[in-house]
């Protein structure tokens, strides 16, 4: 499954970039493709582009805070967990995203 990802938090530092390592983390153990941008307080950083959105099964929100161009991900399969649960849940958002989706890529 190819997976995109937003990760971002009230402060825009820790819990921002801890939430993006353990996405990558559970995504990569789970035989997974994965990108993911960080908007923190430096600004968007990893940015993901029209063809990485469009490429992707899901769209994963994991953030405290409104996330910038939200737009971009219209008419995409999104899922919204604060970041906490990208934190301390990785494992568990990703196999709960596969059944979701039927374990599938495109």
């Amino acid at each position: 499954m190819k997976i995109v990802a937003v990760t971002a938090c009230t402060v825009g530092v820790a819990h921002t970039y801890i939430a993006k390592d353990r996405l990558e983390q559970a995504a990569d153990k789970a035989g997974h493709c994965i990108k993911v941008e960080t908007q923190g307080n430096v600004g968007i950083e990893n940015e993901l582009t029209a063809e990485d959105i469009a490429a992707a099964d899901i769209v994963i929100l994991a953030a405290d805070v409104a996330v910038a161009k939200r737009e971009r991900f219209k008419g995409r399969p999104l899922v919204e967990v604060p970041s906490v649960i990208a934190i301390k849940q990785p494992e568990q958002l990703i196999k709960k995203i596969e059944a979701k989706m039927g374990g599938e890529a495109r």
